[in-house]
């Protein structure tokens, strides 16, 4: 029961009840409603925002979230083992292909370089678990640029493989003339007694002594860009270019098997002993030029015959005795 209430008129000098408009009482009442459906709003709110009220789509993006973060942590696994993968590949890259190609390796500032962009990663920032996105969006960043290097590198190995297959190719490595075909090795390379003039003068190629029509063979890949008997002395021969500054000529030759302009594989048979020109006897006088200088044909014979035959042919090779031209 409400209490009821009197003031003191001090006209009448007497207490009168103190009677509340309709209006106030609906103001009041008006009031209480409003101030406990603001109440009842904000408390709504404060438990929507703490762990003890979840409703159906709360736990199901706790869920989905819960299911990203492994997601990420899988994905940063796996970035793991491909960076171990990638650093084994460089390392090899580095220290053994590019060793042997003999050509500068690369180094970790030019591989692992951050990006130089300004807030990359400007559109991750600002959210839950923006961090681990962030992160691990640049790892995945880094080891791309990583790959895109090392796919570059590869191809420029490639590159150095086919040139050095080129060269190997190209270097004279065999006899002209086959060991089975020889009757011997007359002379060497170095200074040795003219037979004609009988003076000692430098006798720049190797003399092989064989019977005519004997067949030669070219040392290496090239080009023939000579075929002919203009040159003093040599009668009919031959010169081979075959790039990488090396050349070699063939002497005395009986008859061609092969033309100028012609391209021939190392082991093409392009002539046949003889004992045109200024020869003594038929044999093959081949010479070997590296940057049009004369050296010692001896150290090209690695392609087609064993240590013993090598050892045998430098001791011949190495008698000072009388040329065949």
């Amino acid at each position: 029961m409400s209490k009821v209430k009197y003031y003191y008129d001090s006209e009448n000098l007497a207490y009168r009840k103190i009677k509340t408009k309709k209006t106030t009482k609906f103001g009041f009442v008006f009031l209480f409603l409003l101030a406990s459906a603001l109440f009842g709003f904000l408390s709504f709110v404060i438990l929507l925002n703490t762990p003890y009220f979840e409703t159906p789509k709360d736990r199901l993006q706790a869920r989905e979230i819960d299911n990203l973060k492994l997601h990420y942590a899988i994905l940063n696994k796996k970035i793991d083992e491909l960076n171990a993968v990638t650093a084994a590949i460089e390392d090899r890259d580095n220290n053994l292909y590019r060793t042997y190609f003999n050509t500068a390796p690369i180094s970790d500032e030019e591989r692992k370089a951050g990006f130089k962009t300004k807030n990359r990663y400007a559109e991750l920032e600002g959210f839950d678990n923006a961090e681990l996105v962030k992160n691990t969006t640049k790892r995945v960043d880094v080891l791309s640029k990583e790959l895109a290097i090392q796919s570059q590198s590869l191809d420029e190995i490639l590159k150095l493989a086919k040139a050095k297959d080129n060269l190997l190719s190209a270097i004279p490595a065999i006899q002209p003339v086959k060991n089975e075909n020889l009757r011997r090795m007359a002379s060497g390379f170095g200074y040795r007694s003219d037979p004609f003039t009988k003076a000692r003068k430098m006798h720049e190629g190797m003399d092989f002594t064989a019977k005519t029509g004997t067949p030669i063979y070219a040392t290496g890949d090239g080009i023939i860009v000579r075929a002919d008997n203009t040159a003093s002395g040599f009668g009919n021969h031959m010169v081979i270019r075959h790039g990488y500054g090396y050349e070699t000529l063939y002497a005395h030759l009986s008859k061609y098997k092969a033309r100028k302009g012609q391209r021939v594989k190392r082991g093409d048979v392009i002539g046949y002993v003889g004992s045109t020109g200024r020869s003594e006897a038929p044999h093959l006088h081949y010479e070997v030029h590296q940057n049009n200088r004369a050296v010692n044909p001896l150290n090209f014979y690695y392609g087609n015959i064993s240590a013993v035959e090598y050892v045998a042919i430098s001791k011949l090779a190495n008698q000072e005795n009388q040329s065949l031209d």
